[in-house]
């Protein structure tokens, strides 16, 4: 569907209600505020997509902005993965900003809140406040030291700056109401002392604001006329206004905070704490492991940034929390690799084939299309001779009439080749075949015009010139976990939920020419799927990544 004629999403929306309203459009600016506390992941890459997707239908600029609050779980590693992320899928932001860029102004406005008597220090313990705080069906009641004098809050407050207290003596709350039904209304923690290095100011600062209280201020400090949010934060929207009530002057814009639903994909988790735990128990090589849903992974299994970015324009954006299963992002991704994908010729499970009129010594090179989409891309040269290697499932000493690959008396064409007749078939002292004998008919060579060349046979196989053939390692990825929903059972860890066959290593025979693809570069295994090259490749030895199969193999495993 076209974009002049897709239909608006609610938050679109939203902001069109807001333009009839009075807002001007040249007001319009948005941002993409990830903590730079682990990598992206595909949920990440949606909101990615929304948040950059509507500066580019408005023509209006979009912030990344890393709310850099938690010097105990961020790290500058962090920051530059989600800035490569983002520009791999093909987004530019216009600003680069970051929530510590603001700490002096946050302060400053939090000794404001003071004098103005809502802001105070408490001097319980965690396990106090969260026991005065009250329940959802039970109010709070106010704390001993909710009524201590401006002189008294100021003067612990700078005390906290200045590190002369402990992580857990005091907090500086907000002073709302403790009646509230919404329990984030109830004094929430606006700043804590952390003992910990940050990696953008050091040791400079000895305590930091919490999210609820950085969130609005920082859009409301950038100008961000829009800030979305999944739905979690749907309760903290009534903060978020509370909070930019205390602050907000006499600029142009006042923030709006609107929420949308997570979608999240099947036979993943996303929770970072999740991902990271499957990292430290060595389940995965790392947070680009293929067989994990972050950017990096995904990238480095060899998806295309196009396929993401379909995929996330497909789901669109809804209200209620959704499952998407995961075949809907692997057709997308077949979708965009069909055509952008160069086909080559790989033989992943190698049995010997011996064409036995076929002269001996004899080479010859072949043509072979680089796409059977895009005549533009030429062909490559590949070497024939009297020994190749094919698929052990593409032989069968006998067979019936539904089969129709190789067989003993059956003919089947070589891709780009000739056609061929099994003649016979060697076998070990077990019974397993070993070898497989064939003849050729010399005039039936693909494009050279000959009627034999013409003959129409049913079945056509792949294959690699032994001779010239070319050993790689290839890593056969699947689903990580084997269940679409791992997380969601309460009598079981999710770890339990592991698929064992997740990934297997063989050797591979390709054809010579794949020596030349770069890394990064996906392409198709012909009859096999789409694979990519990892940075594990050397001059000595190449790896392939499995991206996809060519067709869904787990639409019955879920049924």
């Amino acid at each position: 569907m076209s974009e002049e004629k897709r239909a608006n999403n609610f938050i679109e929306d939203i902001i069109e209600e807001d333009l009839q309203q009075g807002l001007s459009e040249d007001l319009l600016r948005f941002r993409f505020p990830p903590e730079p506390n682990g990598f992206l992941h595909i949920g990440h890459a949606s909101a990615i997509c929304l948040n950059f997707g509507l500066g580019e239908k408005y023509n209006k600029p979009v912030n990344l902005r890393f709310d850099d609050t938690n010097p105990a779980k961020e790290e500058a590693k962090y920051v530059e993965a989600i800035q490569r992320d983002v520009e791999w899928l093909g987004y530019e932001w216009d600003q680069l900003c970051f929530a510590s860029d603001y700490f002096q102004q946050l302060y400053d406005w939090a000794v404001q809140l003071i004098k103005n008597g809502k802001a105070y220090v408490d001097s319980q313990s965690s396990e106090e406040i969260a026991a005065q705080k009250g329940t959802p069906t039970e109010p709070g009641v106010d704390g001993p030291y909710r009524n201590r004098s401006v002189e008294e809050n100021l003067q612990l407050f700078e005390g906290m700056k200045n590190g002369e207290y402990g992580e857990s003596e005091h907090v500086l709350r907000a002073k709302i109401d403790m009646q509230s039904n919404n329990m984030l209304m109830r004094d929430p923690i606006m700043y804590r002392v952390v003992n910990r290095s940050h990696h953008r100011t050091g040791t400079d600062w000895k305590i930091y604001p919490m999210y609820d209280w950085t969130h609005g201020e920082s859009d409301y400090i950038e100008q961000i006329s829009h800030s979305f949010c999944t739905l979690e934060f749907l309760p903290h929207r009534e903060l978020y206004d509370w909070f930019l009530d205390q602050v907000v002057e006499d600029k142009k814009v006042r923030p709006k905070q609107r929420e949308f639903a997570r979608r999240n994909v099947s036979h993943t988790v996303t929770s970072k704490r999740k991902l990271q735990k499957l990292v430290d128990q060595g389940v995965v090589s790392g947070w680009d492991d293929p067989r994990m849903t972050t950017i990096s992974g995904l990238r480095r299994r060899g998806y295309t940034a196009n396929a993401i970015k379909n995929f996330a324009d497909s789901i669109g954006i809804a209200k209620r929390d959704n499952l998407v299963d995961m075949n809907h992002l692997e057709f997308h991704l077949r979708d965009d690799l069909n055509k952008v994908a160069n086909r080559v010729m790989c033989v992943l499970d190698p049995i010997k084939l011996i064409i036995t009129n076929y002269p001996d010594g004899q080479e010859e090179m072949l043509q072979a299309e680089n796409s059977q989409e895009d005549e533009s891309r030429g062909y490559r040269e590949v070497p024939f001779s009297k020994e190749l290697w094919i698929e052990r499932e593409d032989f069968k000493e006998s067979a019936n009439k539904k089969y129709f690959r190789l067989t003993i008396g059956k003919e089947v064409r070589l891709k780009n080749a000739y056609i061929i007749k099994g003649t016979s078939c060697v076998k070990d002292d077990d019974g397993n075949i070993t070898e497989i004998h064939a003849t050729y008919d010399p005039d039936s060579k693909s494009g050279s015009g000959t009627e034999a060349s013409m003959r129409r046979v049913k079945g056509t196989l792949h294959w690699v010139s032994a001779v010239h053939a070319l050993p790689v390692e290839v890593r056969l990825y699947d689903r990580l976990f084997s269940v679409p929903s791992p997380d969601t059972d309460k009598e079981k860890d999710f770890m339990e939920f592991i698929n064992p066959d997740s990934l297997s290593v063989i050797t591979a025979m390709a054809e010579p020419a794949m020596r030349q693809i770069p890394v990064g570069e996906t392409v198709q295994f012909q009859r096999k799927g789409y694979f990519c090259v990892d940075p594990d490749s050397t001059e000595e030895k190449m790896v392939f990544n499995r991206t996809v199969t060519l067709r869904d193999t787990w639409a019955k495993l879920d049924q």
